[in-house]
């Protein structure tokens, strides 16, 4: 049975290394503290003599290698990507892994494949950056964790550390206290990326968004709670915001239904994504969950758009009839 924090499954996450893995290392002993919302599934190398991979094997963690040299990139990222998938990961951490990945790889990662960098980010991309902090004369150097993009070390910055330069500090001295803040950050940032998905601070900005793109759509509360209406003055609310409401579980958004009939339907096809709102049920308001794994935002957006349409004006969903159109 797979171990649980905080009501939902721990993450699954992969990590690549290339050599001695302290990073690794430092990800999969935070992962053996009871809360801890994630697990190592796999430690996978590109170098089939990467000491890390003999602490992983110690440690009970699958391990998979394979040389890179006589592949082409695309090839050798195929392979990797084969093994993270059978291993059941959802996110990709890279902890000294030495490749530069495929754009098409990084793509299918976009959002759930993280690094970490030693430098305070945007400075010093790429290598050397210890002896590049040093030479400017800066006060400090530093660490970042950042999600991986198609441009080298240039993905959104989840999280930095500063690490002070003091007097007579080498690159190699100044390393060593910069993998020390490297070994704090990763675990937390890593944690707190796998968290998001049932936070509903980062949920709500997300139905939000969604909401928001639709025509003349605002935010707007109702009974205290998030909402959206739209319309003008005189609009009409097409989605609200549940946050564990009434002594329920979920963290949903709820949407209008044809009626009391759809909405029981909708709950018996798929109770792990529908319920009904103590609130606002009895109107034919559904509540679509989403502090579970794998929401499919496109499902999200879909039903945002449906309940709109049932109470935005004539004059708004004409113009979106016709963008659909073309």
């Amino acid at each position: 049975m797979m171990p649980q924090t905080a009501s939902h499954p721990r993450a699954r996450v992969a990590v690549l290394i290339s050599g001695t893995g302290s990073n690794m290392a430092a990800l999969l002993y935070a992962s053996r503290r009871d809360d801890c919302p994630y697990e190592i599934v796999l430690v996978a190398s590109n170098d089939p003599e990467a000491k890390g991979l003999l602490l992983a094997e110690a440690e009970g963690v699958a391990t998979f290698a394979l040389p890179h040299k006589g592949m082409k990139r695309a090839e050798h990222d195929t392979a990797m990507e084969k093994q993270v998938l059978a291993s059941g990961a959802e996110y990709i951490a890279l902890a000294g892994y030495m490749r530069i990945l495929s754009p098409e790889f990084v793509s299918r990662w976009e959002g759930r494949m993280l690094n970490i960098h030693p430098s305070l980010l945007p400075k010093y991309k790429g290598l050397d950056t210890h002896a590049r902090a040093i030479e400017a004369g800066d006060s400090h150097a530093g660490c970042s964790v950042h999600l991986v993009t198609a441009e080298l070390d240039d993905g959104p910055v989840l999280g930095q550390t500063q690490v002070a330069i003091m007097p007579g500090d080498t690159p190699d001295t100044l390393a060593g206290r910069v993998l020390y803040a490297e070994h704090q950050l990763y675990s937390r940032m890593l944690e707190e990326l796998v968290s998001r998905p049932y936070r509903a601070d980062w949920l709500l900005a997300k139905v939000s968004e969604l909401a928001l793109s639709l025509p003349e759509a605002e935010a707007r509360e109702s009974h205290g709670a998030p909402g959206w209406r739209t319309g003008g003055k005189s609009g009409k609310f097409f989605a609200h915001f549940n946050d564990q409401h009434h002594g329920e579980p979920h963290v949903a958004v709820l949407v209008k239904t044809d009626g009391p009939d759809e909405l029981a339907a909708l709950v018996e096809r798929d109770p792990d994504i529908w319920f009904r709102p103590a609130y606002y049920g009895a109107s034919g308001w559904a509540g679509l969950i989403l502090n579970r794994p794998g929401v499919d935002w496109d499902h999200v957006r879909s039903w945002l758009e449906r309940s709109w349409r049932t109470v935005a004006p004539k004059r708004l969903t004409s113009l979106i009839d016709a963008a659909d159109q073309f």
